[in-house]
């Protein structure tokens, strides 16, 4: 029924911007947390960016400033605003919603397919 549908990757040059979408279907925004993951060829998935359930963000330190999460419930879409791009961002963005409390039968974490930023001259 949760499906994510994520968009925006491309390629950009260093010290642009792009804007990632994540659409949302079958769910209600409230009684989730959100999140942006990213991983890099031959590196861990890191989460970078947070959007809770009562509407609070966090950021890992390497993107604050810079990357901005936030959430639509009348378009159904979770966005991330990057600016001022590194080539360090280059990686493959995922969109995650957490339930905030279990459902027997279903699972916690729901993710997009991921969507590919590269950052070069």
């Amino acid at each position: 029924q949760v499906q994510l549908v994520e968009s925006g990757g491309g390629l950009v040059q260093p010290g642009g911007s792009l804007r990632l979408s994540c659409a949302a279907l079958g769910v209600t925004f409230i009684t989730y947390a959100w999140g942006w993951y990213r991983q890099a060829p031959g590196k861990q998935r890191e989460l970078v960016a947070v959007f809770t359930s009562s509407g609070s963000t966090n950021y890992e330190d390497s993107v604050k400033g810079r990357f901005t999460i936030s959430r639509d419930n009348a378009k159904n879409t979770v966005t991330l605003q990057m600016n001022s791009l590194k080539p360090e961002d280059t990686a493959v963005y995922y969109c995650n919603a957490n339930r905030r409390k279990v459902v027997v039968g279903l699972p916690r974490d729901y993710w997009g397919q991921g969507t590919r930023v590269t950052v070069s001259s």
